[in-house]
């Protein structure tokens, strides 16, 4: 295998990764917790799911021919609760990792050292695929967070489990 093929490998192991941490909190949370935000200046999980969704798609919709920040993305509107039930941000949240993984299965060695944009400002693909794990990393670290505090002590770990964990 050569580097660039190790290189891919792990990025998509990666995204894949942080992927699976936010759907192992899904499954432990009810449609109301989606919603609840710590004051009304947090992102709800919902709202961070739809940010999430809509870069994803702005990203990597014709990744190494556009800007990443298409005119048709409307980044306000992704940080206002639009109310949605579990299945339709579950649509969302699928939509946006397709686009990614589409993109990311057609890249080839010479595409990684090419340059793309991202709001106007041009960087390699490998720095647009590093920026891109590092926010999604961000993000997907608030949603485990908020799932942890809603959950309490009914939270099933995502990794090893504390041996004793403190009591309530």
């Amino acid at each position: 295998m050569n580097i660039a093929d190790a290189f891919l490998d792990s990025i998509r192991s990666r995204f894949q990764m942080y992927r699976e941490l936010a759907e192992k909190t899904f499954e432990q949370l009810d449609h109301d917790d989606f919603h609840f935000r710590p004051d009304p200046e947090s992102n709800s999980i919902a709202i961070i799911i739809q940010h999430m969704a809509g870069n994803l798609r702005s990203r990597f919709t014709d990744f190494l021919h556009s800007d990443g920040e298409k005119p048709w993305r409307n980044r306000d509107q992704e940080f206002e609760d639009q109310h949605l039930d579990k299945n339709q941000l579950m649509h969302l949240w699928q939509e946006g990792w397709g686009c990614l993984f589409d993109a990311l299965d057609i890249l080839r060695e010479q595409d990684l050292t090419r340059h793309v944009t991202i709001r106007d400002e041009p960087i390699t693909v490998i720095d647009a695929l590093h920026r891109q794990l590092a926010h999604h990393a961000y993000h997907v670290g608030q949603i485990v967070y908020l799932g942890k505090m809603l959950k309490k002590n009914r939270w099933k770990s995502l990794s090893i489990p504390r041996k004793n964990p403190p009591s309530a």
